[in-house]
């Protein structure tokens, strides 16, 4: 799904969506297939919204001329009122759109709630999917079910100052431990500076410390997840991500309370020398007082040249399952989602596309992305695939982890251990 500052918003949307999701009271499957009518569609409305629906504009047109008798109604959502809007929808098939975008992390709570269509026979059909990348088309499966076609992803990686790090003779970091020293000589000398700026409501932002050290959220035995986050390995990782809430780099009466977008501001605002931002976050930083002078790298893992695992975000388009045009959705699907259209998406909002050839053409037109694109293909990712994880991202299981450690409050191995409970909690209850 979607991150700072785009995409942040949207993520935090997503988890109250999840959160709030309603057990469908009469939600089956229609037994209607019409193959005229008119398609309805839910997308989300993006700041500066216009460029997107140009794109969906001609996908559109193309639609209803391959489609005689048919017609697409493309509603754009606010994403301030879409938790309202799904659960009606979920509720009451008359008022449901035939297709919908949603964010990565919501499908686990979509498929449970029964709001999501099967598609996996028509995927695994469809010629462009064998070029999915596999972390994009985790993000649609639920039990080795398909629900839904990846739109874009996002993913995470290290911007620095070219400026200071010339200024004083460093180098981009290539290991963990060289980038806490790194950050920690740029605050030293400057000392207005953020040595690498650090958000104790970041939760994308210090899972791959967790990652890079072998640690995850979770695991997965039988279709049934289990916390992973007190384990020896996470805690090393959470362990190594506090350690950077400190005066001698971000000190933690300022930085524990800072989420995603609050890291990417001080960055742009040119009051940090490093951060941890995605490739949705260079608009934001293009505008900001560091134009031209910034750079970007994956960030490193623990060993030397090795890339630390990146949470890969990003929204998909699925058909709902009480559509009443199935193959006319399904195909509409394909369409919102194909390759010409993620090229185009590319271009017009910088969405970065699912299809490892597309993105990797869009890489070479616009070089800023290598570095995430490098990140995608190192390995990235996702949340657990529970309908359990919407509570416990809505409950801010994890920042309140971090922010436990950094305030002292708890130990890494207090705080994970109790952060574990409430997941295993929020897992067993989803069932």
């Amino acid at each position: 799904m979607k991150l700072a500052p785009r995409f942040a918003v949207l993520l935090a949307a997503a988890a109250v969506v999840a959160g709030c999701a309603p057990q469908t009271s009469d939600n089956s499957s229609s037994d209607q297939d019409d193959t005229s009518g008119t398609l309805r569609v839910w997308l989300f409305q993006e700041v500066g919204n216009d460029p997107k629906a140009k794109v969906v504009d001609s996908v559109v047109a193309a639609f209803e001329k391959a489609h005689k008798d048919t017609e697409v109604d493309v509603e754009y959502i606010p994403i301030d009122t879409r938790a309202q809007r799904v659960k009606a929808a979920f509720n009451d098939p008359k008022s449901a759109p035939d297709v919908m975008e949603y964010g990565n992390t919501d499908t686990a709570g979509y498929v449970h709630d029964g709001g999501l269509l099967d598609v996996t026979k028509e995927f695994g059909a469809w010629s462009e999917a064998k070029d999915t990348d596999p972390t994009a088309k985790q993000s649609v499966t639920v039990d080795g079910k398909l629900y839904g076609s990846p739109f874009y992803v996002g993913v995470r990686a290290l911007y620095y100052r070219i400026d200071v790090f010339k200024d004083l003779g460093l180098q981009p970091p290539k290991t963990m431990a060289e980038l806490a020293a790194t950050a920690r000589k740029i605050h030293k000398a400057k000392s207005d500076l953020y040595g690498l700026v650090v958000g104790g409501a970041y939760t994308y932002g210090a899972m791959p410390f967790v990652w890079a050290n072998g640690g995850e959220l979770a695991t997965a035995k039988n279709g049934t997840y289990t916390s992973a986050i007190d384990s020896a390995a996470a805690q090393k990782g959470i362990k190594a991500y506090t350690s950077l809430f400190t005066s001698d780099n971000c000190p933690a009466a300022k930085c524990a309370v800072m989420g995603g977008n609050d890291t990417i501001t001080a960055f742009a605002a040119g009051k940090a020398g490093m951060a941890i931002g995605g490739d949705f976050s260079h608009s934001a930083v293009e505008a900001g007082k560091v134009k031209g002078k910034y750079a970007v790298v994956p960030l490193p893992g623990v060993a030397s040249g090795s890339v630390a695992p990146a949470f890969a975000g990003g929204n998909n388009i699925g058909v709902l399952k009480s559509t009443s045009h199935r193959t006319l959705a399904v195909d509409l699907m394909e369409q919102l989602t194909s390759k010409a259209t993620q090229a185009s998406m590319f271009d017009a909002m910088g969405f970065l596309p699912t299809f490892t050839d597309v993105r990797d053409a869009a890489a070479a037109r616009m070089p800023f992305e290598k570095p995430f694109v490098e990140t995608l293909a190192a390995g990235t990712k996702f949340v657990p695939a529970s309908p359990g994880w919407s509570e416990i991202d809505s409950s801010l299981v994890v920042p309140t982890m971090l922010q436990e450690v950094i305030s002292g409050k708890k130990s890494v191995a207090g705080a994970s251990g109790d952060a574990a409970t409430k997941m295993n909690s929020a897992f067993s209850s989803a069932g």
